[in-house]
Formats: structure tokens, C-alpha cells, sequence
């Protein structure tokens, strides 16, 4: 089939000068789209962007329909491109307003800015203004992150999007030159072709293009190869990954941020496998998927160690292949290529280093034999100078007090803030050594200055009487008058040598040694705080300023203080730079000494002393020119530092010696001494559990890294500490499980076999808790906590659902329905009653459910059917019968498809032929009008020949009037002097609108008619109304005088329907959809085996919103919602009784999402019963239209039916028939059973009372009671409690605003249920209404001052005020945890008597409730956002909350509200940033909405008009073709 062409001929032009030069970018899906960037050479630090950049990044991609690029389409430009801060916001212009591809276009620059740019900026697509006929819709689907997602998912695609973005990518790459294997890479190739081999060659030789040869090699011979890349850096994942794909062809992946990862998305990683062919990581992410037997080593070809020698002690590289000796055949096993510059860690045994390298690898260490002068061309050594510099001073006679004394008065105050002041104060010490006061005080000035501006909380210290204040908050104003006074260290444009140590004047001294010529170096030093003071120093040092460039080059490291966590610019920038020349001197940590591609520099500076044999290899691998230098500093009169050095400069060669001559015979054994080398009797004793049904992997070397992961995810408020495993004892270790678990006592305590060392000791018996809490049902069979909280391709015990990615957005459906004629051999007569009198029968292939409905003032029904007895003949006349009827009053034109026939009805109860043949003498109406008297005004039906598809009602004949009688004066043919006149001019029309004259008699008399209007009784009818027998006592509208029409008799025709077919006929669409919705939900409700759910509830449940029937399934999903999230949380809750509350959550949402209801949907067929269809009585039935997404919809509403009709237990049927996580039909109670019966302690009987329920297990209401900071031996913690009362509270609030407003729509219910549910509102409960508060375990003194700061303002307001302003109160959250725990509590000790439940808490909770309405004011953010959207502002961009902290107000929270870059209101401060931000919205809101005010929307706002220029928006279609099925 031909493939549509949206724009045949497109305007091409000439494409614009790249400002920029090409960008630096991935190929498409090099890395994982999904997964945001976690480098640990803070990847993702500021840096500008401007729109030429961009533009620059989405030009060269190609347009899906032509040759040709987005940018010689004119579809993206410069000018339609803004940022503002990290917002980029794209416009495109497709070439023709219908263009099909518009949402293909936007997605694939959507995906190109993806790859290109850093994960802080958010991504904005939109089509021009006015460009598009569907505008709203292809905006809306381009910025929906979840249709993002889902359509990332789908290969095809995918396959579409890398064809668009390929142009682009090779555009990027097109400065990459082919390269040529040197013959030295040819024999190491070779080599490594032949066996698995580790190459030693110094760093700039080539290794990794060796690897890329061996990738290429592999491939070709291995059809499917999968090759692993193995990297310690996330620098280096980068780098290297871009290296291959722009040198081969090979699929390369990316991956790195291993705590980002979901390794819960088996199908995810699946595809990723079958997707790729070379996968570049860091080790820690692949030794995670082994672990969870996601892969298997044993389906990897080749796996490459860059870096090799980490490849020791407990280092991953070390646990992969420990994994993969575990392949018992040898033939089974990957091959193994390592590639690093210094194989050699321990130069005192450098064979026995050689050795277990070769030992942990299963590999060969080799080097370059034949061509070794070819290499020495490439690899040359710099010469190396060493440069001594003097010891610091005693004394710099610096003038005191110094900042580090000011600041030294307040380490208190530090610490009390979650300061580390001892590691600062470190720190400063390092730096004053080695750089003296100037730089040791700028550090100091910058940590601090950032460190304070952060918001921080006090921590509890003992009393200390010499402290600096009683109040740390109150210390920060006296802090910041300090830093104040040293601003000049961040600012002053010079520094004098006077404040440098000696070592930094050296440093100096070789750096304007070096002035003279244009230069590049790299500085290495040990810490990263000296590298940033250096950095910011040298530049303003005299003599330097305007010579040296710098920048730092640091690793994120682990500090969470200050300047160390982000300084400079990003790693990628940094390096880009360098490469540029626009900076000329990095001062770099270690993080630059291995694998960073880096030029050749000219001067290499090992500022710090040498450490390792291994740094001293990489760092002088840096100057590998033999015009570089390689500088050693190293102090006077240091012994120890100058013999390290000429130890390591003289056993160089000899090292490499060792391994050029070694023979193919290797020798083991291990001589580091180092104290943290696994002992090998422990090595030997180390255990591994394999799980049988997964083959997922248990061994030491993951099981601390899987139990941290566990307790990562336990919840914790902002008064408990982050749960983590605690580990006493040495060499035979303890482990104390968190007592959040939810575990026994003996499974939260283990003890450890002995080990020769404690990080052994530690890794054995988390080892033992691990396997424990897998067999407790803590971990699942894949070793993971949780399941995967995005894909829900799973269900929470590992079973695959439906994969509705492949699901298309337009689709087929053959929907049930009833009406069939043509091929049916029997054909049924169903009477219809119009107030119990009997009018006309309908006939269907199908046996109709009897039926009715209210219809206006009208009782309509259909009876029970009988056998129609016909024969062909008759058949045919019964259609024509009814098309013409409709054709008269209902459609006004031709229908040939017909699935029923509404007949008139003869007493015997069958079709009356004699009538319909009657009518069929005449279908177009009869001409004579001989035996047409009185009797027959108001009942025939006229038609006039000249006026097509009008039809009229005869009132009565005019004889008194002809066509050539004058009008009278003020009739509508006043004005013409004839009626003839009058007939020409109106009939005749503009010259050529008719294909024939029209006829008009010259004689003869007239006729007046009544027109007639087709039929008005809408398709609408109500549901849930009163009942059919009762009488209406509405009065009727008085009567008014119908309009009326002349015209000559001689051109109109007279057509005889029965007055019972008529008013049939009147009732006819209504009725039609009343039985088809009736056939649907009782096809469905057998189909399906759904209970016994009321029609009218079912119906409503199944009918979509674009059915515009007067009802929808809105209201019930709004029920239903709440239904399917109580019974999955009480099968979770209860089926795994030892997970906490952070795993049953992310269960819970696996359950409940749109993913997987779509996924249950799609397998019973449900679409199959929706009801979609307009109800318009125009509109026959042909063609509807469907949003395949409102599946998940129905599902919910069915849901929400159910429980209207039968409560819970009804719930639970509909759930089995549904395919829900919900356990099963069967009632909680007899599933569950009663808990075992304790006592209550007496302090809680006032609770209970006031509660008005007495618990059977007094164990639970404790339970109930303790806060995690609360140790107790008898239960865990509140909160898988409160994980079950969560959802009961959602389910009593929204049931009682759906029975207390009946009339009310889904949001109107929704908005309030928020109101009740809320933080502050349930707090209030808690406090006021149960006295919660005096009831709490609780051992946190903060927590505790908290409860008694805003419990006397949560008792003294109420219901209505929390309701209305609950937005001002911001409670501790445990407040209104514990009384969602405390309701859970009710409903397990009451058996789970959901009734009984919501009763206890529509009585706690009445002056709440009594205070909800749909009409309930929004909060100011979403008043403000409102209003100004509806004013026509762009409010979601223009109107912006700035954060910001004061010290001066005790470290509150700050906010200021700019509109369309204007300070409008703010800042406005409070305790809680989202209660600045909210007060900050009224105050916005006040001030827009005063016309007066210069700060007016009226005055600032410049986009209403574009804004009110766009069109509604619209779905997606999914055209849905009605076929008959009986």
C-alpha cells in the first residue's frame, strides 16, 4: 500500500552558518533515554546553554517524509527556540497545516535534546502557533512524559526515530577521522585474538582502538555477539562508548548511575540486550544485573577491563570474575581483554603483582615485541625534572584574628547544623600547608558561605554552657556578618606571593618559566579543595594574570558540604575546553591521572608527593611528547618522598622488563601486605546462594550492597534518621537489622561466623541476613526489594502482563451489538410501549432484553419478543419501510445500512404489511390530493419537490389562494406581487446552484403547512431517574402558535406513516442506545463474570466522556479509584506480612496504574463493551470514535459499580473477574480471620472511647501508636498500618462525597476528597477530635517540640477553617500518619469490616466532612494559576516562584514571585517553603487582579491574545468500526 505524502512539493531552502560548530553528542539511544545522568565527576554541574546551541543540536535532523533536514524545511529555526534558566522551549513549524508527521517531527527533536543535553533542563516541544490544525493535541502528546515513555518503548518507532536522528548524529561526528591500525596494534590484536591477554602499554599507545578491533573481530565471527566494556568512571563511560560508536557500526549503549537503574524492568533490560551489540558501564551496574539474573555471563562473547589493574582485592572488577569462574566450562566462559598502563601495583614483588592480576583476569599480561621502535615513535617519554621547594613557615605574620579563629568560636554551632566543622577544619589545616593562609582562608570563606546558605536542621546536642548561644539559628547572623567582612578573598583581582607558601611560589616559578610559548598543562594534586583554590589563586597571582587559563578537574568525592560538592564547571566542559585551548592549566585530582582522553601537554606538574607506583605511571603518561616535561615537586631535605620517586623512576624499566620477557608460565601468588587483602582460607570459606527458579545470585561481594538497597527504600520522616544496617563487633561482626522491618525480633538480630579480617567478618553475615530475608520473603526471586515501580509490564509476584506498548493508537474493534437483519435467518418482533400503549414494533435479528426509559414526560419499553413469520419479499419491504421513515424524520438523508426495522404493528402482534405496502405505493409521497380532506390536517406529512429533505405537516388546504393571488402586507412574500413571484426568486437561487429549474404551477390552489422539525427527543436519556410508573407533576410549557409556510399544492407531495410509527419514530434513537447500552453491560456481565452490578450503574460505568450521553463513567471511576487501591493494599498488606511500608507502596502503584489496568483491560476484551458512540439522533450508526486509553477508566468505574451495589465484597467478585491484585472474591473476613485476641493497655482506654471502638488486639493499637523512633521490642512501627489506613480514609471521603452530592462531576468530587485527606486536615483530627498527640510513642525531642508547637493551633481551629486554609498549617506529617495507622488498626481488629471501619471515621472526622463541598475554594497556587490562564497569560512559563533563605529570620524559607520577569509579590517567609510559596501566590494574586496597580496582568502580560488565537484541544481518535454480533 502506498504511503501517504502530506506535502508533495516543499519549499527547500538553504541552510544557515552553524554559529556554534557542531555539537558533541551521543547517537541516538547510546545511552539509556530514561535513565538520568549520575556521574561521579559531577556530570550535570551549571553550565550555560544558549538557543544557537541548540539549534545547532536539532537542524541536521532529517524530516520523515523527504531528503531533506528540518532546517531546509524551515520546520525549526534559531529564532523559535528560548531558554529561560534551565527551561528550553522549541517551536516547529510543519510544512502543511494536515501534516500527519507533526508529532513524529516533535518527538525526534524531543529525543535528540534528550540525548544532547544534561538531565537538568527541562524540554519544552511545541508547534508554532496557528501551523497546525490539531495544535493542542500533538502539544499535548509531546509533552505527556508518560506517551513519552510508552512510545520509547515501541521498536518500530524506535526504528523510525534512529532513521530521522541519524542524519544529525553523523553531522556530529563528521570530524571524526577513519583510523589506521599501526602495526604494534596489529600484533597485540593478534594476540589477543588468539587467547585472553591484559595489554601493558603506556597511556596515548592505543588501547582502546585495539579493543575496538577486537569488538569488530568478534561480531564478524560471532553472529548476535554481545560484547561488555567494562570502565571505572563514569567519565570514562562516556568517552569511551562515544569512541566506538563513531568508529564502528556496532549498537552501543551507555549505562552508568547504578542507584537510578531499574533493575526491577526485567523486559526493559530484555530488549536492551536484544537492542545493542556493545554495552559500555561501569562495573557495579553489570556485577547488579548478574546478581538479579537479569544477564548471564555465559551469553556475553567478550568482556574488555579498561584499567585492568583495579582488578584485586573487593574491587567489582574482582566480582565479575569471580561469577565467571563459577562457568565451569571453560568453553562457556567470555573472552577476557584488559587493557591499563601500570599492571604492576606493588614494585617490592613485581611478578607476584603481575601474577594474581593475571590470576583474578584468567589472562596473559603482554606487550609489544616485534614492532617496539614503531611504538616508541608514538609512546615517547618526556624528560623529568624534579623541583624542590622550601618548607612552610611557622609564620606568615598574617594580621589576627584570622577567619578560621573568628569562625572557631561557633564548631558548636556548626555541629548542631549538620556542619561538619572537623573535616572543614582538616581540610584547612591541608591547605594552609600547602598553599599557605591566602588560599587556606578562601577555602574556608567559600565552604562556609555555601554551607550556610543551604537550609539546614538543628540537631540536639547536650547542654553545653560555654556554648556561643542557646540558639544555633540565632549563631547564622553573626556568621554572616564574619564572611561579610573577608568578601575580598572571592573578589580581590590580585594576590601577593607574601600570603602563598613557598610551595605555591614554586609553582609559580615553573609556570612563568613556561610563558614564553603557548602551553597546556595539567597540575595534579591530591585533594580536591587545594585544586579549587588553585584554580581561582593562579590566575591573579602578577605574572600569571592573562597567561594561565584555569579551570579544576575534581570528583564528586563523598562531601555534602559546601564548595567541595559543586565547584567548576562540568567534567565534559572542562575537557572540551582543554582540548580547545580556551583553557590552557588544569589543576586535576587523580580523577584525571587514568583513561580520560586527554592531548599530549606540554607540561605535567606532580604538585603532591607520589603516592604509588601506578600514579606515577598515569599522571607522567600526561606529558607523553618528547617536548613535554614532567615536573616532581618535592619538598627540601624530604628523604622519604625523593627515594619513593627514584624508586619508582628506576624500577620502570625494569617493570616493563618483567613482563616483555615473562614466559607463557605464570606465577602465582599474592605478597600484598596491605592489611584489607581478602585473607585466602576466607576466600576459600566464602559461600554463594544461588536462587533456583531465577539463577539470581547471593555471594559477599553483593549482599551489603542489597541490603542497603532494601533499607534505602524504608520511609522516613524529617525527625528519624535514614534506616541503615548497624554492625558491631570485629572479626566475628553483628548485624542489627532496622526495626522498622517488620520481622521478629530473632530475624532483626545476626551473628557472623569469624574472619581473618572485619570487612569480611561484615560482608559474611549480611551475607546470612540477606539469604534469611529472602527465604522470609523480604527480597523476591530476583534478590530485588521492590518490583519495578515504571514498567507494570510484571505483577508484584513476577508474572508477566499483557505488553500494551504494541498496542497502536488507531485500532479496530469489533464492539458487541445487537443489530443485525441482513444475516440473520430468524428475525424477532419487539413491541413498543409509549405509556403503556402499544405503537409499533422493532425488529432485529437479535432477541432483545426487555427495557425502558424515560424519554421527556414519556414512558417507553419493549416487551418481551416473538418470531417474525416473512418471507424475502417482506423482508425487503420492512427495510424500505424504515429507511424512508427515517429519511423523513430523523436523518434528512439516504441510509442503506440497516440493523433493525421499526415496523408498524398489527394486533396479532406482527409487522402490519398492509400499512407498510400502503406507504411503499408512495415512498416519495403521492401527487393526488383528491381524497385528502379535513381529516387529514395536522396528520399527513408533506414534501415539496423543490425543496429536498424538508418536510412539512399539513394544516389545511388553501383554496382561496393560487400562485398568482398577491401577498398580503407583513407575510414574508410581502413585497413580490405574486406568490409565483416570490416561489421564483426563493427557489431559483444563484445561477448554476441548480441543475434544473425549479417547477412552480401557475395555477391550482395552495397549501399551508407547519414545518416539520426532525426528530428532537435527543439520544440522550437519564439514568437513575424516577421509576416508569410514577407520574410526572411537572406543569407543561404553554402552547405556542407553530410558524407556517404557503406553498403551491401542485409541487408538494403527501406521504401516509401511521401517527403510532411517528411517535415511534420520535423515541427511536433514545431507545436504540437504551437497548444497545442494556445488551452491552448484560453481554458483559456474562462474558466477563461480573456480579450482579446494576444495569444503570453499568451502563454509566461503561460509557466513555465522548459519548456526550449526559452521563459518563467519570464519577464512578473517581469511586472505583479509591476501591481498587483499599482491596490491593489489603491483599498486599496482608500476603506479605514482612515487607514494609516503602515495597507494599511501590507494589501497590504497580497494581493500580493505568499500565497495568490497561494490560488486564486489553486481555478480557473489555473494549469490546464500551460505549463510545455520540449520542446524536442525526448521527446514525456508522463509524464511532475511541480513546483506546479510557479502558483503564471503565475498569475503575466498573470497580466503583460494583461497590455502589454490594459494597466490598461485590468489589472483590468484580476484581477476580477483572484480573486485579486482589487475592481472590472471597471476604476478608473468612480469608483473613480474626487476630489473635491481647490485652489494651490502660492508658489507652480514653482513645478508645472517644474513637467509640474497643480493639479485641491491644497489640495492634500499640502497634498503631509508635513512631519509628521508638523502640519496641513487642511491634514494629505505625507504618505499614498507616500504608492500609491511607487508603481507607481515600475510599470513606470519597463514598461519603459521592452519596452526599449526587449531581456532583468527577472533579468536584476529587477536589474536596484532597481537602479532607491532606496532612493538615487529618492532624487536626488527630489532635482535635482523638487527642492523638498524648497517645504517641514517640523518642524525638524535635518531633516533640514540633507536636507541641502546632497542636494548640490544630485544637483551636476548625473543621471549616482546615478545610478552607489548611494550606496555612504545616503539622509534623506523623501527626496524620498516626491516625491513618490508628484506622488501620480498626479495620484488622474488626475482621476487616470495611462498614464498621468507615463508620468510626465518618464519626471522627464529621466536622470535616460537614465542611466539604464541590464548590470548595482552591488554594492560592492553583487560584493563581487558574485565573491566570483563564485570562489569557501563559501562567505555567511566565509566572515564576524564586526560594530563597534568610539567616536573619532563623533560616526560613523565602519566596518571590516574578511575572513575566517582574517582581510582583514576595518574599514572603515562613517555616515551610510551601506555605511561603502558597502565601507568596495570594499575595501575586491580589496584586494581578488590581487594575490600578502598575503590576496588574492587564499591564505585564503580553501573550493573551496568542493564547486565546489556539484552538480547543482534542483526543487521540481510534476509529472503532461497529460490527453486528449476536
Amino acid at each position: 500500500m502506498a504511503v501517504e505524502i502530506f506535502n508533495q512539493n516543499p519549499t527547500i531552502f538553504a541552510p544557515v552558518k552553524s554559529s556554534k560548530g557542531s555539537s558533541k553528542t551521543d547517537y541516538l539511544w547510546v545511552s539509556d533515554p530514561l535513565e538520568p545522568h549520575d556521574d561521579g565527576d559531577d556530570m550535570d554541574s551549571e553550565e550555560p546553554i544558549d538557543p544557537d546551541e541548540v539549534f545547532d543540536l536539532i537542524r541536521s535532523i532529517a524530516d520523515p517524509e523527504h531528503p531533506n533536514t528540518l532546517e531546509e524545511l524551515r520546520v525549526v529555526s534559531a529564532p523559535q527556540i528560548t531558554i529561560i534558566g534551565n527551561c528550553v522551549h522549541v517551536e516547529f513549524t510543519p510544512t502543511v497545516p494536515h501534516c500527519g508527521l507533526s508529532t513524529l517531527i516533535g518527538l525526534s527533536i524531543r529525543v535528540r535534546l534528550i540525548r544532547a543535553l544534561p538531565s537538568r533542563f527541562k524540554i519544552d516541544i511545541t508547534l508554532k502557533p496557528g501551523s497546525h490544525q490539531s495544535e493542542l493535541a500533538v502539544n499535548k502528546q509531546l509533552n505527556d512524559k508518560e506517551r513519552v515513555a510508552a512510545a520509547l518503548e515501541n521498536p518500530a518507532l524506535v526504528q523510525t526515530l534512529e532513521q530521522t536522528l541519524a542524519n544529525a548524529s553523523l553531522r556530529d561526528h563528521n570530524e571524526v577521522r577513519e583510523m589506521l591500525a599501526r602495526q604494534y596494534q596489529e600484533e597485540v590484536f593478534d594476540l589477543a585474538r588468539k587467547s585472553n591477554v591484559i595489554v601493558a602499554l603506556d597511556t596515548g599507545a592505543g588501547k582502546t582502538f585495539i579493543a575496538l578491533l577486537l569488538l569488530k573481530w568478534v561480531s564478524a565471527v560471532t553472529p548476535g555477539a554481545k560484547s561488555i566494556f567494562l570502565v571505572p568512571q563514569v567519565a570514562l563511560v562516556e568517552q569511551q562508548g562515544h569512541f566506538i560508536a563513531s568508529q564502528s557500526s556496532l549498537r552501543v549503549i551507555k549505562l552508568h548511575g547504578a542507584l537510578e537503574i531499574d533493575l526491577a524492568d526485567r523486559r526493559g533490560w530484555t530488549r536492551k540486550w536484544e537492542n545493542y551489540d556493545v554495552f559500555v558501564m561501569t562495573p557495579q551496574i553489570f556485577l547488579n544485573l548478574i546478581t538479579h539474573s537479569l544477564w548471564t555471563i555465559d551469553k556475553v562473547s567478550l568482556m574488555i577491563f579498561d584499567e585492568c589493574h583495579h582488578a584485586r582485592k573487593n574491587h567489582p572488577y574482582n566480582g565479575i570474575m569471580r561469577e565467571y569462574f563459577e562457568i565451569v566450562s571453560p568453553q562457556q566462559r567470555p573472552k577476557i581483554f584488559g587493557m591499563t598502563a601500570s599492571p604492576i601495583w606493588n614494585i617490592q614483588d613485581a611478578a607476584g603483582s603481575l601474577a594474581v592480576l593475571e590470576q583474578n583476569l584468567d589472562a596473559k599480561v603482554v606487550t609489544v615485541h616485534n614492532h617496539a621502535d614503531e611504538l616508541a615513535v608514538y609512546a615517547s617519554k618526556a624528560s623529568e625534572i624534579i623541583k624542590q621547594y622550601p618548607p612552610p613557615p611557622e609564620e606568615y605574620g598574617v594580621s589576627s584574628p584570622t577567619l578560621f579563629e573568628c569562625l572557631n568560636v561557633f564548631k558548636r554551632t556548626f555541629c548542631s547544623l549538620n556542619i561538619g566543622w572537623d573535616d572543614i577544619e582538616r581540610r584547612y589545616m591541608t591547605t594552609l600547608f600547602n598553599l599557605g593562609p591566602y588560599c587556606a582562608s578562601l577555602y574556608l570563606y567559600l565552604e562556609i558561605r555555601q554551607c550556610i546558605s543551604q537550609p539546614r536542621k538543628v540537631e540536639e546536642l547536650p547542654s553545653d554552657p560555654s556554648a556561643s548561644s542557646p540558639d544555633p539559628l540565632a549563631d547564622l547572623d553573626q556568621i554572616e556578618d564574619i564572611l561579610t567582612a573577608f568578601d575580598d578573598l572571592s573578589s580581590s583581582p590580585s594576590v601577593s606571593l607574601e600570603w602563598c607558601s613557598p610551595k605555591l611560589r614554586v609553582l609559580v616559578e615553573i609556570l612563568l618559566s613556561h610563558r614564553a610559548q603557548p602551553f597546556q598543562c595539567i597540575v595534579f594534586v591530591e585533594q580536591r579543595q587545594v585544586a579549587v583554590c588553585l584554580a581561582k589563586v593562579l590566575p591573579c597571582i602578577p605574572g600569571l594574570h592573562g597567561v594561565v587559563r584555569c579551570t579544576e578537574l575534581v570528583g564528586q568525592g563523598d562531601s555534602t558540604n559546601g564548595v567541595l560538592k559543586n565547584s567548576g564547571q562540568s567534567t565534559q566542559k572542562t575537557l572540551q575546553s582543554f582540548r580547545e585551548g580556551s583553557t590552557n592549566l588544569i589543576i586535576a585530582t587523580a580523577v584525571a591521572e587514568e583513561g580520560i582522553d586527554l592531548p599530549a601537554c606540554d607540561l605535567v606538574i606532580r604538585f603532591d608527593a607520589l603516592q604509588h607506583m601506578i600514579g606515577y605511571v598515569q599522571s607522567r603518561g600526561r606529558a607523553r611528547s618528547k617536548a613535554s616535561t614532567f615536573v616532581i615537586m618535592v619538598e627540601e631535605n624530604d628523604s622519604a618522598q625523593m627515594a619513593r620517586y627514584k624508586a619508582f623512576s628506576e624500577m620502570d624499566p625494569e617493570l616493563k622488563a618483567i613482563y616483555h620477557s615473562r614466559q607463557d608460565d605464570a606465577i602465582y601468588g599474592d605478597s600484598d601486605a596491605d592489611e584489607e587483602e581478602i585473607h585466602p582460607r576466607d576466600l576459600a570459606e566464602r559461600e554463594r546462594y544461588v536462587i533456583p527458579s531465577t539463577n539470581a545470585v547471593l555471594s559477599y561481594d553483593n549482599a551489603i550492597t542489597l541490603l542497603n538497597r532494601l533499607c534505602a527504600h524504608i520511609p522516613h520522616d524529617a525527625f528519624t534518621p535514614t534506616h541503615c544496617p548497624k554492625y558491631s563487633g570485629e572479626f566475628e561482626a553483628v548485624l542489627r537489622l532496622p526495626s522498622s522491618l517488620p520481622l521478629l525480633p530473632q530475624d532483626l538480630q545476626y551473628q557472623g561466623p569469624r574472619k581473618f579480617s572485619k570487612k569480611e567478618a561484615k560482608r559474611a553475615v549480611t551475607f546470612l541476613a540477606v539469604k534469611r530475608l529472602h527465604e522470609l520473603n523480604v527480597f523476591d526471586q530476583y534478590l530485588l526489594p521492590i518490583p519495578s515501580a515504571q514498567k507494570g509490564h510484571e505483577e508484584n509476584d513476577g508474572t508477566p502482563s499483557l505488553n500494551v506498548d504494541q498496542v497502536p493508537n488507531i485500532m479496530h474493534v469489533s464492539v458487541k451489538d445487537p443489530w443485525t437483519t441482513d444475516y440473520s435467518q430468524q428475525l424477532w418482533i419487539h413491541p413498543i410501549f409509549i405509556d403503556d400503549r402499544r405503537v409499533a414494533g422493532l425488529v432485529t435479528g437479535t432477541q432483545l432484553y426487555p427495557t425502558g426509559l424515560s424519554c421527556e414526560k414519556s414512558r417507553v419499553r419493549i416487551s418481551a419478543p416473538d418470531l417474525v413469520r416473512s418471507d424475502g419479499m417482506q423482508r425487503e419491504t420492512m427495510h424500505l419501510f424504515t429507511k424512508e421513515c427515517i429519511w423523513y424524520r430523523i436523518t434528512a438523508s439516504p441510509l442503506d445500512l440497516l440493523g433493525l426495522y421499526l415496523v408498524p404493528i398489527a394486533n396479532t402482534g406482527q409487522p402490519d404489511f398492509a400499512v407498510m405496502q400502503r406507504f411503499m405505493a408512495f415512498p416519495r409521497g403521492n401527487p393526488n390530493w383528491e381524497n385528502i380532506d379535513e381529516t387529514d390536517f395536522g396528520r399527513l406529512i408533506v414534501v415539496n419537490v423543490n425543496l429536498v429533505g424538508h418536510t412539512y405537516t399539513l394544516r389545511q388546504v388553501r383554496d382561496d389562494l393560487s400562485p398568482a393571488s398577491v401577498p398580503p402586507e407583513g407575510s414574508p412574500e410581502a413585497g413580490f406581487p405574486t406568490y409565483h413571484d416570490y416561489w421564483v426568486h426563493k427557489w431559483t437561487g444563484k445561477s448554476g446552484s441548480r441543475k434544473k429549474p425549479p417547477y412552480i404551477p401557475d395555477t391550482g390552489p395552495l397549501v399551508e403547512l407547519s414545518p416539520l422539525a426532525r426528530s428532537k427527543s435527543t439520544a440522550v436519556y437519564p439514568l437513575n431517574s424516577k421509576s416508569f410508573d410514577d407520574a410526572s407533576t411537572e406543569p407543561l410549557p404553554p402552547a405556542t402558535e407553530p410558524p407556517h409556510v404557503l406553498f403551491p399544492r401542485d409541487c408538494c407531495r403527501w406521504v401516509y406513516i401511521p401517527e403510532d410509527v411517528c411517535e415511534a419514530l420520535e423515541i427511536l434513537p433514545a431507545l436504540c442506545y437504551r437497548i444497545t447500552d442494556i445488551y452491552r453491560v448484560r453481554r458483559a456481565r456474562l462474558s466477563l463474570s461480573l456480579p450482579p452490578i446494576l444495569d444503570d450503574l453499568l451502563v454509566e460505568a461503561f460509557t466513555l466522556p465522548c459519548a456526550a450521553a449526559g452521563y459518563n463513567n467519570q464519577r464512578l471511576e473517581t469511586l472505583g479509584d479509591a476501591v481498587l487501591e483499599l482491596c490491593t493494599s489489603v491483599h498486599l498488606f496482608n500476603k506479605y506480612p514482612n515487607r514494609h511500608q516503602g515495597q507494599l507502596s511501590i507494589m501497590r502503584q504497580n497494581s493500580i496504574c493505568n499500565r497495568f489496568l490497561l494490560s488486564r483491560a486489553k486481555e478480557i476484551g473489555l473494549e469490546t463493551f464500551l460505549t463510545s458512540e455520540t449520542r446524536v439522533a442525526r448521527i446514525w450508526k456508522q463509524s464511532i470514535q475511541r480513546a483506546l486509553l479510557d479502558d483503564f477508566d471503565c475498569m475503575e468505574a466498573t470497580l466503583g459499580a460494583s461497590f455502589v451495589t454490594g459494597g466490598i465484597e461485590m468489589a472483590l467478585q468484580s476484581g477476580r473477574a477483572l484480573g486485579l491484585d486482589f487475592g481472590g472474591p472471597m471476604p476478608w473476613n473468612i480469608r483473613y480471620g480474626t487476630p489473635e485476641a491481647s490485652p489494651v493497655p490502660t492508658m489507652f482506654a480514653e482513645l478508645e472511647e472517644t474513637l467509640g471502638y474497643s480493639f479485641r488486639c491491644g497489640k495492634l493499637l500499640l502497634e498503631a501508636l509508635t513512631h519509628p523512633s521508638f523502640e519496641n521490642q513487642l511491634t514494629s512501627s505505625y507504618e505499614r498500618l498507616e500504608f492500609l489506613g491511607d487508603a481507607i480514609l481515600d475510599l470513606v471521603v470519597i463514598d461519603y462525597l459521592y452519596r452526599k452530592f449526587p449531581d456532583a462531576d468527577s472533579d468536584e468530587l476529587a477536589w474536596p476528597r484532597t481537602r479532607a485527606i491532606c496532612a493538615p486536615a487529618l492532624a487536626h483530627v488527630a489532635v482535635r477530635c482523638l487527642k492523638l498527640h498524648h497517645f504517641m510513642l514517640v523518642n524525638s525531642f524535635k518531633l516533640s517540640l514540633e507536636i507541641q508547637r502546632c497542636a494548640p493551633e490544630l485544637q483551636a481551629c476548625s473543621g471549616e477553617e482546615i478545610v478552607q486554609r489548611g494550606w496555612r498549617y504545616d503539622p509534623p506529617k506523623a501527626i496524620s500518619d498516626v491516625f491513618e495507622s490508628v484506622v488501620g488498626a480498626v479495620l484488622v481488629d474488626s475482621n476487616y469490616n470495611y462498614e464498621r471501619t468507615a463508620a468510626a471515621v465518618e464519626s471522627v472526622m464529621h466536622d470535616v466532612l460537614e465542611a466539604l463541598t464541590p464548590s470548595l475554594q482552591r488554594d492560592p497556587i492553583t487560584e493563581l494559576m487558574e485565573w491566570a490562564g483563564t485570562s489569557g497569560c501563559m501562567s505555567s512559563k511566565q509566572i515564576v516562584f524564586k526560594k530563597t533563605t534568610s539567616s536573619q529570620r532563623g533560616g526560613q524559607h523565602g519566596v518571590t514571585t516574578t511575572v513575566h520577569g517582574v517582581t510582583v509579590a514576595g518574599p514572603m517567609f515562613s517555616t515551610s517553603s510551601m506555605i511561603a510559596k502558597q502565601l507568596a501566590a495570594e499575595q501575586t494574586l491580589s496584586v494581578l487582579r488590581d487594575q490600578g496597580n502598575e503590576h496588574s496582568l492587564e499591564h505585564l502580560c503580553d501573550c493573551r491574545n496568542a493564547r486565546r488565537s489556539k484552538p480547543d484541544s482534542a483526543q487521540i481518535p481510534v476509529l472503532t468500526t461497529v460490527l453486528p454480533i449476536d
